[in-house]
């Protein structure tokens, strides 16, 4: 099972699945998943229309699953600081009855869809997992949460978990219209309509980009790979941008020079993130098979090919 499988990264994982042969069966109340993500699979999937934090929902969603892929949430930091109890009832809440009731149904494993948030401004790069956490938004503290679930639950319940803390997730069908939309999409929308992309702040800030194919790759690995269960792994490419960079490389892929539109910088945002991905590496084989210039380049040419988005 995928919740938030309508999701942008939930419906590439589920999409992976499919392709793979498995049967999949997604839950998801679609208050941010897209019916459209679901093109190509519609037919190939189990959708159950629901929310996690509904307990008969959750319950018949989870019958007969053996391995589940959590990706429902609030993903947003604006957001969160905006309306902390939603952020918080939907990320900690929300992943605490998914592992209840995946322990409940008798699963094997959760893969858990972790953030980068929760290391917060710390000025050690990269980020190691054995860090202490200090996050700055309300989101990060739900997704923080999360985790700290997944491992009680592995070390009391003997339910396999594996956390998968995201780095800046991006790629095709990656929602741009949202006020809380991901900075990539923002961007390549912006270029493409000939208006200055907003960056909040100065866009000296840096992130570990990575492409959404890497971070399917990571949890069909997480799946399955033995001494996972229990741990936490960075997933990212191990390398930083700033986002003036990404503007430069955007402004190449257009063939003009963008300039940008500042903003003052968000409450909660976290000035630099680079991810140390040597654990991932080790336990489930991970690899980023496709590093940020390309994944951009991909990007913009599917969104070049769909106006509308």
């Amino acid at each position: 099972m995928v919740t938030g499988g309508a999701g942008f990264i939930g419906s590439s994982i589920a999409r992976a699945l499919v392709e793979r042969g498995e049967s999949v069966r997604i839950l998801d109340n679609f208050s941010s998943g897209r019916r459209e993500n679901l093109e190509g699979i519609a037919d190939r999937v189990e959708v159950i229309e629901g929310d996690i934090l509904d307990p008969p929902a959750l319950s018949r969603a989870m019958e007969g699953i053996e391995l589940v892929f959590h990706q429902a949430a609030i993903p947003s930091v604006p957001r969160s600081v905006r309306a902390p109890l939603a952020s918080h009832d939907a990320n900690a809440t929300g992943t605490l009855r998914v592992l209840e009731q995946a322990r409940a149904a008798g699963a094997r494993r959760v893969v858990y869809a972790g953030s980068s948030s929760a290391y917060g401004d710390t000025a050690v790069l990269p980020k190691v997992e054995s860090m202490t956490p200090t996050p700055l938004s309300p989101y990060a503290v739900g997704k923080l949460t999360g985790e700290y679930y997944c491992g009680v639950y592995a070390r009391v319940f003997g339910l396999e978990t594996v956390v998968l803390r995201y780095f800046n997730v991006f790629g095709p069908r990656q929602d741009p219209a949202s006020q809380y939309a991901a900075v990539i999409p923002r961007f390549i929308t912006a270029a493409l309509a000939n208006l200055p992309p907003v960056i909040f702040g100065d866009g000296t800030q840096s992130r570990d980009f990575c492409f959404i194919d890497n971070v399917v790759q990571a949890n069909l690995l997480a799946g399955t790979a033995p001494g996972a269960s229990g741990h936490v792994f960075n997933i990212a490419c191990g390398s930083a941008i700033d986002l003036n960079g990404v503007l430069g490389l955007l402004g190449a892929l257009t063939g003009r020079t963008l300039t940008a539109q500042h903003e003052p910088a968000r409450a909660g945002d976290v000035k630099h993130s680079l991810a140390d991905i040597s654990q991932a590496r080790a336990v489930i084989g991970y690899e980023p098979l496709v590093l940020f210039p390309e994944g951009l380049r991909r990007t913009f040419e599917w969104f070049k090919e769909r106006p509308a988005c």
